[in-house]
């Protein structure tokens, strides 16, 4: 197979994959009919175990129980650095495999007695080769930060952590690809293009922590889809090992590629259970020379469509973001930074709240068409049927991330409040609202939602990606909300 591995990120050309590799890997994909079915009931105990195990833990499968001759046999593939355990001859503290077994909200609790950190890929492929035979059941966990609790283990589980995986292996500023390893993460390679005026077309709020192959693992959609698109048009290949150890080398650093499936499609967003994502090449589009941003008051949900359509029309090709977050989730986020975005007076009973971004390439020209849409905005509104309440256009590098703070801290904010329930939907536009509306209701119903301390359920918020349809809907729960039908 076609595979380099660089112990440090020194940019390059990229790599030419051996002409056999392709063809290696499809039949790998075709034959191995067994090993498809094997990943697909993993998959499917994934999504029942997700869906039940927030407040007991799911019922383990049927998978071998890690023994100390495992351990011993992972010793001879691995770095005593690269192994924790709380098995023999380990014997680490079960609480230096906390961290591992727990997501960043303390909602998903693991008891996995191993965590194993490959450096490389042929490491990878090796520890998976041993848990294929051996039946040892294994979740690949990137940097932990997703709120759902799909890397961390439903039982017992063989964590493999893929922070140690973090090398770039080429870039190239005319073509704009760049090839990285799986561990790296996002604002490190973020951090890693900026001299090459270039960036990475993700943006999420949790760049500090999560890993560029969890990121592609579960199609991270983020700030930028309305710009640049989801990763199923920015990664143009990927390297993934299979359940039972073989690499499958799909690297390609081309933009077009007819040569046979388009098999990395697979993988993104398949969260693991088809293989594991060891490296990625990407496109990165050139550096904006200017950003602006404003925040904009909604009296109510009904304004966002025609909000929404004159953005798109006077900011066109300058238009990066436009972003939803409901009154509920802006008075959260300001309770725990200590900080209002607008004047309380202007915004009034304002519903929900927008945050539209540019990128371009001259400051005053993006300037002056928000200033436009600002007033146009004003002037389109009627006395009686107001478009927005009020709004702030940033005027320093300080208050354009102050304005993206109210926006991308919604998840950090409710994660202070309580235990929270996280979900991700697609729905239209238009839909946003009536979507967390139904939830608020229902839940009213039960007598789960409502006014004072006491209540089970003490937010419910709704804030999302305008631009591609995406609806986050987070509540804050006790443990006897869980229960109720």
């Amino acid at each position: 197979m076609g595979f380099e591995h660089l112990d440090s990120p020194v940019p390059g050309p990229p790599q030419k994959r051996d002409d056999s590799s392709r063809v290696f890997s499809f039949t790998t994909i075709m034959y191995s009919r067994k090993l498809c079915l094997s990943s697909f009931r993993y998959a499917l105990a994934r999504q029942r175990f997700q869906a039940t195990r927030s407040m007991a833990m799911a019922p383990r499968g049927d998978y071998a129980t890690l023994t100390e001759d495992d351990i011993k046999h992972f010793a001879g593939i691995l770095a005593p650095t690269s192994i924790i355990s709380s098995l023999p001859p380990f014997n680490n503290p079960q609480n230096e495999l906390d961290t591992y077994n727990v997501d960043w909200l303390g909602k998903y609790h693991g008891r996995s007695k191993l965590v194993l950190k490959p450096k490389t890929t042929a490491e990878v492929s090796a520890v998976l080769k041993h848990c294929y035979s051996r039946k040892l059941a294994v979740v690949p966990q990137g940097g932990n930060t997703g709120l759902v609790g799909s890397g961390v283990p439903a039982n017992d589980e063989i964590i493999l952590n893929l922070a140690n995986m973090a090398n770039v292996r080429s870039f190239d500023p005319m073509t704009g690809i760049i090839v990285a390893e799986a561990g790296c993460i996002l604002e490190s390679l973020s951090n890693y293009l900026a001299p090459h005026s270039h960036i990475i077309p993700l943006d999420l709020g949790a760049k500090g922590s999560c890993q560029i192959g969890g990121n592609i693992s579960t199609n991270a959609g983020g700030l930028r889809v309305l710009r640049y698109g989801s990763l199923h048009g920015s990664v143009l290949g990927l390297e993934v090992v299979l359940p039972n150890g073989e690499i499958l080398d799909q690297l390609s650093t081309m933009r077009k590629d007819n040569t046979g499936y388009d098999l990395k499609q697979l993988f993104i967003g398949a969260e693991g259970t088809l293989g594991i994502v060891t490296a990625v090449s990407i496109h990165c589009p050139p550096a904006p020379r200017a950003q602006q941003n404003l925040v904009l008051a909604l009296p109510s949900y009904n304004q966002l469509p025609e909000v929404f359509k004159l953005a798109k029309t006077h900011l066109s090709e300058v238009l990066s973001a436009f972003e939803l977050f409901d009154r509920e989730s802006y008075e959260l986020v300001c309770h725990h930074t200590g900080r209002r975005g607008l004047d309380e007076n202007e915004i009034g009973d304002s519903e929900c709240f927008v945050l539209i971004e540019t990128s371009g390439g001259r400051a005053e020209h993006d300037e002056e068409k928000l200033a436009s849409l600002l007033e146009i905005l004003y002037d389109t509104s009627s006395s009686s049927s107001p478009l927005i309440n009020s709004g702030v256009l940033s005027q320093s590098a300080d208050q354009f991330f102050s304005l993206w703070s109210l926006r991308e801290g919604v998840p950090e904010a409710a994660g202070k409040t309580g235990k929270v329930y996280k979900y991700d939907i697609s729905v239209p536009v238009r839909e946003f609202m009536n979507v967390t509306n139904i939830v608020r209701n229902r839940l009213q119903e039960k007598g789960l939602y409502r006014s004072g301390p006491n209540s089970r359920v003490s937010h419910v918020m709704g804030y999302g990606h305008v631009g591609d349809g995406t609806l986050v809907l987070l509540k804050n729960w006790d443990h006897q909300a869980h229960d109720a039908p």
